[in-house]
């Protein structure tokens, strides 16, 4: 007797080698751009077991003591978080669980950081159209340096 596997349709707990997206991480700058790229994630979810982190880096300045500008950061920091408060739910409609973290740091390398460090399978960035003609300028752009830095999938939506 040959034993089958089961349908992808059928019930039951997912399979080990279930290669749905658990965990998505979704950067924002805080602007309108993260729309697009929610969404997506919201899409790629996969229903109830998923979740999806909005993630804000509030970039800090090189050469000044982060205690010199706490209260800077802070109220920065608690605009970000207000913002994401008011982007979460656009993926909750979904099903999906959302939530949203702020990180201080390098944009990129924090984002990569976080993401390995909290299983992330797979981030979905907002990022703009290159222009063909001026390709070299976009080398050192936020999406590129994830986009080679990441351990997982990276997703660009534009």
């Amino acid at each position: 007797m040959v034993k089958r596997k089961k349908s992808a349709a059928s019930s039951g707990p997912p399979a080990q080698n279930d290669r749905r997206f658990r965990h998505i991480l979704v950067p924002t700058d805080l602007t309108e751009r993260t729309a697009k790229a929610l969404q997506l994630a919201t899409r790629l979810a996969s229903s109830d077991r998923a979740r999806i982190t909005l993630l804000h880096v509030i970039e800090t300045i090189d050469g000044v003591q982060f205690d010199e500008l706490k209260p800077f950061y802070e109220r920065m920091e608690r605009k970000a978080r207000i913002t994401m408060t008011a982007l979460t739910p656009r993926a909750a409609e979904g099903a999906v669980r959302a939530e949203g973290a702020v990180v201080y740091g390098r944009r990129a390398e924090e984002i990569v950081t976080y993401a390995t460090a909290n299983g992330v399978d797979l981030i979905v960035l907002a990022s703009h159209r290159v222009n063909p003609s001026m390709v070299n300028r976009d080398w050192g752009t936020i999406s590129y340096k994830v986009g080679i830095l990441a351990q997982c999938p990276v997703l660009l939506v534009k």
